[in-house]
């Protein structure tokens, strides 16, 4: 859904700034085809009709969707819980096999550091498991810039409810109005929207099958886009020297086609 022509007033100069994880602060190469057709197939086992579902679309709108579908036909609430927490459990196996593979993006680091120098509070917002998210930042070395966090695992709504945003919003003692979240794709950006945040978007490398461009977050009413996080960094007036030539993002060394 395109953002409304009359964004709300934000209050300068932000106060707290909100990541999303992968694909913004680290490389997973998550299996989003596999983590796809598992949530489907395990809708279909719970009683959801086949064909109702479709791969090529999120795995957060598949989740949704299979939820208000075992819902209207009149599934107990027990069956329904039953499917969320089995798919979240093989969610939850999927992504960490991604764990080996996880590496920080180019310049996550000296971006956090400068943006905490400065003293801006910092939080993270994803869709990853607890376990997962964790994880990723130890491995990567991002952990000590996060002592606010939410994740799938979290108690209450999830990314891209914003009710989700604001709740850790209000745990970092962060106005909504003096926040920005930051984050790589369209979910992130209608999750700021709705809660009425200022999204600021970071775009992934051209060839990766999850790329939206900058047009695309505009019409869905990002504040502004970051080529990379070097760039992004200088959004919050902080200067953060590149990194040297050669450690960019690379392609994918692993197929995954379409949304995630």
């Amino acid at each position: 859904m395109a953002a409304s022509s009359a964004p709300p007033p934000f209050i300068e100069p932000a106060l707290g700034v909100v990541f999303d994880l992968d694909g913004t602060l680290v490389d997973s190469q998550h299996d989003f085809p596999r983590l796809r057709k598992t949530v489907v197939q395990l809708a279909e086992r719970h009683g959801v009709p086949p064909g109702r579902l479709s791969i090529t679309e999120t795995v957060a709108r598949l989740l949704r969707d299979a939820t208000a579908i075992l819902e209207r036909e009149g599934l107990p609430e027990g069956q329904v819980f039953r499917f969320e927490k089995e798919v979240n459990q093989a969610i939850d196996t999927i992504e960490m096999e991604a764990l080996p593979r996880t590496r920080a993006t180019p310049n996550a680091g000296p971006v956090l550091q400068a943006l905490n120098d400065q003293g801006f509070r910092l939080g993270l917002l994803t869709r990853s498991s607890e376990h997962f998210a964790r994880s990723a930042l130890l491995k990567t070395g991002l952990s000590p810039y996060f002592p606010f966090l939410r994740s799938r695992s979290s108690p209450g709504p999830v990314k891209p409810s914003p009710e989700a945003l604001r709740l850790l919003l209000d745990t970092m003692g962060v106005p909504p109005d003096r926040a920005v979240l930051v984050g790589d794709q369209l979910l992130d950006c209608e999750c700021a929207v709705a809660a009425r945040v200022r999204f600021y978007g970071v775009l992934l490398p051209p060839h990766d099958p999850l790329f939206v461009d900058t047009d695309r977050f505009k019409a869905h009413g990002a504040s502004a886009v970051a080529q990379d996080l070097t760039e992004l960094a200088g959004f919050f007036g902080v200067r953060v020297p590149r990194p040297p030539a050669g450690h960019g993002r690379s392609a994918p060394p692993m197929p995954a086609s379409g949304p995630r």
